[in-house]
């Protein structure tokens, strides 16, 4: 954990000095007690690191594609900050348990992207089932910001915003009318928090209409 807060540091002083000041707003809406899993709409590579240093000193894991965990050096350092990987093309029960184990009984929280990409905008039952299986409550955030390297150096132009937790009924049977009405809720939260930072900001995808 003292390499955690090192890494903390040193990413909070680059970030300072190549985007400026980030903003958090309502952060006096995050669980004070206890784990949860922490949803945004996925729109950079780098907001999973902006999420964490919003909601710290809450330490967090999140997944990673385990193609990052081939070169040693990587793993050791993502596996440090909490990265734990899937295979996208074949998921596991690990991808449920692990996390759900976390929550329950450890001392991190979850960071997710309910899209699964962040060429995407359909949301997925994954992070659902987690809060339900494991009992802890959904928190909404946002990231409006930079969403091409490039644009970090414009500098002071990053805003997350964290929404009020949303509780999943662990009575309830997740068929596909309940993960619709629980997606509906997230989306519409993701929303409001965009209206609440500046209801102008528009995510343009820098990959759409790329040729696949």
């Amino acid at each position: 954990m003292k390499f955690y807060a090192f890494i903390r540091v040193f990413t909070v002083t680059l970030v300072s000095i190549i985007n400026g000041r980030v903003t958090y707003l309502n952060k006096d809406r995050l669980p004070q007690q206890g784990n949860y899993v922490l949803v945004g709409p996925h729109r950079t590579w780098w907001d999973p690191v902006w999420y964490a240093m919003a909601a710290y000193p809450k330490k967090f894991i999140f997944m990673a594609k385990r193609e990052l965990f081939r070169f040693a050096p990587l793993r050791w350092l993502i596996t440090a900050l909490g990265a734990f990987p899937v295979d996208r093309n074949n998921v596991g029960p690990s991808v449920i348990k692990y996390p759900v184990n976390e929550l329950k009984h450890g001392n991190r929280s979850l960071i997710m992207f309910p899209t699964g990409s962040r060429h995407s905008q359909d949301l997925k039952a994954g992070s659902i089932i987690i809060a339900k299986m494991s009992g802890q409550p959904i928190v909404p955030a946002v990231y409006q910001g930079p969403v091409k390297f490039s644009h970090l150096f414009k500098r002071n132009n990053t805003t997350i915003n964290f929404g009020e937790p949303i509780v999943i009924d662990r009575k309830a049977r997740l068929n596909d009318e309940t993960i619709e009405h629980y997606n509906h809720e997230i989306q519409a939260a993701f929303a409001a928090l965009d209206q609440e930072i500046n209801p102008d900001w528009v995510y343009h995808d820098p990959k759409a209409g790329q040729k696949k």
